[in-house]
Parts: C-alpha cells; sequence; structure tokens
C-alpha cells in the first residue's frame, strides 16, 4: 500500500475514532446515573473480573504469537482481545446500573494502595480507547510499521488495564 493510501485511510477513520474514544467513556458515565430497579440473574464482578483475566492472558499470548512471527494467529487473539474488551465494557455497565457501588473498607496503606490501582486502572481505561482503535486500524489498513509504533504504546497500556481490573475486584470482593 502507498504512503498516499495509508494517510487516505487513517483520515478514514480519524473521524470514527475521536467519536468512539469520546462517546464510549461519556456514555459510560452518564450511564452510571442511571439505576434500574432490576435484579441481575448472575452476580457479575467475578465474571467481568475473569474476563479481564484472560483479556491479560490473551494480551500476552498475542504479543508472543507476533514475536514468533505467527501473523494470523496475532490477527485472531487481537480481535478476540477487542471481543473480551466489549463484552466487559457491556457486562460492566450493566452491573453499575442495577446495582449500587461498593465502597472500599479497607485502611491504612491497603487502601491508598487500592485507590491509587483504582484511579490509574480508570483513567488508564479511558485513554487507551483511541490508542486500541488507531492499532486495530492501521493493523487493518496495513499500515504495519506505523501499527509496530503504536502497538509497542498500547500493549502495555492495555494490558496494564486488564491485570488492575482483575486487582481491584480482587481487594474489594470482601466488601460486596
Amino acid at each position: 500500500m502507498s504512503n498516499l493510501e495509508n494517510v487516505t485511510n487513517d483520515k478514514k477513520y480519524n473521524k470514527l475514532i475521536v467519536i468512539l474514544s469520546v462517546v464510549i467513556p461519556l456514555a459510560v458515565a452518564a450511564l452510571f446515573g442511571i439505576k434500574i430497579d432490576y435484579e441481575m440473574p448472575v452476580f457479575l464482578p467475578p465474571i467481568y473480573a475473569c474476563i479481564n483475566a484472560v483479556t491479560a492472558l490473551v494480551l500476552v499470548l498475542a504479543f508472543i504469537a507476533i514475536q514468533k512471527k505467527k501473523i494470523k494467529l496475532h490477527e485472531r487473539l487481537m480481535k478476540f482481545a477487542i471481543i473480551l474488551s466489549v463484552l466487559f465494557l457491556l457486562m460492566y455497565v450493566a452491573y453499575h446500573m442495577t446495582s449500587n457501588s461498593t465502597n472500599f473498607g479497607g485502611d491504612g496503606f491497603v487502601k491508598y494502595f487500592y485507590y491509587f490501582i483504582l484511579i490509574t486502572h480508570i483513567i488508564m481505561s479511558v485513554a487507551v480507547i483511541p490508542f486500541v482503535l488507531i492499532t486495530y486500524v492501521r493493523a487493518i489498513t496495513n499500515n504495519i510499521e506505523k501499527h509496530k509504533k503504536i502497538a509497542k504504546i498500547t500493549f502495555p497500556l492495555w494490558l496494564y488495564v486488564a491485570i488492575t481490573g482483575v486487582v481491584v475486584y480482587i481487594m474489594i470482593s470482601p466488601y460486596y
């Protein structure tokens, strides 16, 4: 693909990336304000924590696959990681629309550690959205050199979000 085609493809997707990067966090924030009087048939936090754990594993496996030049496997794993992240987001929103937030009950250093992990997790979960979208678009448009450059940033951010999601769940689970 020529450089001109890459620029055209980037511009074509940029509006969608910006829109999704703004709309997704705003929609999640808005939905937090909506409470539905409905009891979920299952308790979702352990399920979406497991989804975060599987996402972290899939990201690591995708990294290993690309290191071994297994491009098709890498591609499939990355698509699966995106699907897992969307599934997580849907469950997360469903839980918070139907349940009250749980307060962390720890004290001292543990409390500060929890809030540090929670706050960085939230900030990075918003910040990673455009990175994931840009990285994905550069892959599907075959702009591989730019894909590799941004993937070096996206991978550790996304992995941090997935792992800290599990840590946050483990730390708050005794207080549900």
